[in-house]
């Protein structure tokens, strides 16, 4: 009997399934939803920089994109489904109940957006980031070490912190916190209890300053000393984490019934979605497999030996087993990267949406155009420069409180002209990340792009090419993330004994390969500095 495995993955606007057949990756069927509460805007606010997502949305995609996937394949595919696994954004965690109960899920906090999951990208912590940084360097262990040696307002401490700090309703009702990844499994499994809970290496490493040198999580009193407020957390935590080739359970009657599987499903560790699209895209020792979409995030795994005793600054950790077990996953990114191209366009669309209302079809072409235009216009005639900090940075050097800069405006810089500055200062601001790796001894031979930028933009990944003076290969998979999701869980259902077997039997490889300019290299050698100029300006007289 042929044998299928269902990889989902969970994006910041929707979540998308992909049924595959696990002898040969070949993709039966994949589905799509949005998010409904967070289509509308519920719960967010930008002006402030709070972005939550309600839990009932999760449930709710999930059990779309499942049942719809499998409603495209012949009955028997469902039947053979072996095994199911999840990846997330990260981080986005949510405080819960002694039962492990989201609070959003509870009557009296269905409405609260501090009871729900504080998305990723979610910057409302950044004091808290602030004072977690201040006293771990003055703490005996600095428990930011194996996380670039900078805490962010993206992760899980400075977020529920913030929460704990300025709700009292929730902060009265919050027993302990758990990451979307890891909520996902223990609902399909019915190991929801907080200590139960199966836990995820991948997100325990690098957002929440797990390591084992120190037994687990931060010291209760390296917590309390943070705040009061966080006395007692830990304990009702956790202390050890799996890799994501690992089985957490079954599926529940209750979950096998409403997705249409059954209860022999296994269920394997989630991780975070660019991890797992890493290995999806066939992510090799040394080479950057670069998720690209609305931000970056950037992926590397290094053989122990070739990391033994660095300790990389300005990244987003570097974790034993993260990616793939038996290497050290070390992890990059953009706060920003195609949310940037998207603002753009919003600027320069406002016109239509509120003299043109019933026109605001034609925004879309707006980026596609602009690319095309952009594409014209010769590398030394680039004398705009910008900062690709719109959303703040997160590697190198996390800040969440810097700002995106646009500089040697004319009267004649056109849209196309500023358009193609913003793309080359998403381009620097990822050879900004390749350098940082290389200067801090970590090899970069390859980049692997991955995501709808990589697939769908020539512009953006030429331009990248040429900024980096590197080739990007480009995985063929169009739901990296989700296929990788897939991989892992034919591993943690035994069809596979490793991650690397099933990369071997399951990947789809590249589709092309953008391959850089050396005239453009060259002239991007010179802006690249002026870009760096900029940046180190804008950040200094904190603009």
């Amino acid at each position: 009997m042929a044998k299928y495995v269902i990889g989902i993955d969970y994006g910041s606007d929707s979540a998308r399934s992909v049924v595959v057949d696990a002898s040969n990756g070949r993709e039966m069927a994949s589905a799509v939803m949005n998010y409904p509460r967070w289509s509308k805007g519920l719960y967010c606010n930008p002006v402030e920089n709070r972005y939550r997502q309600h839990p009932q949305d999760y449930i709710d995609v999930m059990i779309y994109v499942v049942r719809e996937a499998l409603a495209q394949c012949p009955p028997e595919v469902a039947a053979g489904v072996t095994g199911i696994s999840f990846d997330t954004t990260g981080s986005t965690p949510v405080l819960t109940d002694r039962e492990g109960t989201p609070l959003a899920m509870l009557p009296e906090f269905a409405e609260n957006p501090d009871a729900m999951f504080v998305l990723w990208k979610d910057h409302t912590a950044v004091k808290e980031a602030a004072e977690i940084n201040r006293l771990a360097k003055i703490w005996q262990t600095d428990y930011t070490q194996y996380e670039g040696g900078i805490y962010s307002s993206e992760w899980v401490w400075a977020k529920m912190l913030h929460i704990l700090r300025s709700n009292r309703q929730v902060r009265e009702k919050a027993y302990s916190w758990i990451e979307h990844c890891d909520w996902m499994t223990a609902l399909l499994t019915g190991i929801v209890k907080p200590k139960e809970v199966v836990r995820s290496r991948c997100a325990a490493g690098h957002k929440a300053m797990w390591h084992e040198s120190w037994d687990g999580l931060p010291s209760e009193e390296f917590l309390t000393a943070l705040d009061p407020l966080l006395a007692g957390m830990r304990g009702r935590l956790y202390r050890d984490t799996r890799t994501s080739d690992c089985k957490v359970g079954t599926l529940t009657d209750e979950w096998a019934r409403r997705l249409g599987l059954s209860t022999d499903v296994v269920v394997g560790v989630s991780a975070f979605d660019c991890h797992m699209g890493a290995v999806g895209g066939e992510i090799t020792p040394n080479v950057l497999a670069r998720a690209i979409g609305t931000s970056t995030c950037d992926i590397l795994i290094a053989d122990y030996k070739a990391v033994e005793g660095k300790l990389v600054a300005g990244i987003c950790g570097q974790v034993d087993g993260s990616v793939i077990p038996g290497y050290m996953g070390l992890e990059a990114g953009q706060s920003a990267f195609g949310d940037i191209y998207a603002w753009f366009k919003n600027v320069i669309g406002w016109g239509i949406s509120e003299l043109l209302p019933e026109r605001t079809d034609v925004l879309g072409e707006i980026i596609p155009r602009l690319s095309e235009a952009a594409a014209q216009i010769p590398v030394e005639e680039s004398t705009i420069v910008a900062v690709d900090w719109m959303n703040g940075r997160r590697t190198p050097d996390a800040n969440q409180e810097v700002k995106g800069a646009i500089a040697g405006l004319t009267l004649g810089s056109s849209a196309p002209r500023i358009f193609r500055a913003l793309v080359e200062a998403t381009a620097y601001g990822s050879r900004a990340i390749v350098e940082r790796l290389r200067r801090e001894g970590v090899q970069v031979e390859g980049v692997i792009g991955l995501g709808g930028v990589a697939k769908k933009s020539p512009f953006v990944m030429q331009t990248m090419a040429d900024v980096m003076n590197m080739p990007i290969k480009v995985a063929r998979t169009d739901q990296t993330c989700a296929f990788g999701a897939a991989m892992f869980a034919a591993v943690a259902s035994g069809i596979y004994t490793n991650v690397e077997q099933a990369q071997r039997a399951m990947g789809q490889g590249f589709d092309r390969t953008y391959t850089p300019d050396p005239d453009r290299a060259a002239a991007y050698d010179k802006l690249y500095e002026k870009y760096v100029a900029l940046g180190r300006f804008t950040e200094k007289e904190g603009f």
